[in-house]
């Protein structure tokens, strides 16, 4: 049995990633396009909620922007992923 210090699960033919994927920077960027689509969905969905108790339209609206806003942080992340491939195929192409 080998117990070089690797965990059981690492397997050593796998390359590592050679920069940090996620940066402070990014987070930052992350979470103010988040909040701001969040915003603006409320502000579109909370005039559709077919009720007059502000409560149902607070809790409805806020539901609805926050399945949105999950999506829109999903398409972020893809967009992110994919840019990324692009340009690290261009630099080994070009």
């Amino acid at each position: 049995m080998d117990n070089s210090g690797q965990p059981a699960l690492s397997c050593p033919d796998m390359q590592q990633p050679e920069t940090k994927l996620v940066t402070p920077a990014s987070l930052v960027v992350d979470a103010v396009l988040v909040i701001a689509f969040f915003l603006y969905m409320y502000s579109v969905v909370s005039t559709h909620v077919p009720s007059k108790d502000h409560r149902m339209v607070l809790f409805w609206g806020a539901a609805g922007s926050a399945c949105l806003t999950l999506v829109f942080w999903l398409t972020i992340q893809m967009f992110r992923v994919v840019l990324r491939v692009q340009r690290e195929g261009a630099k080994s192409s070009g």
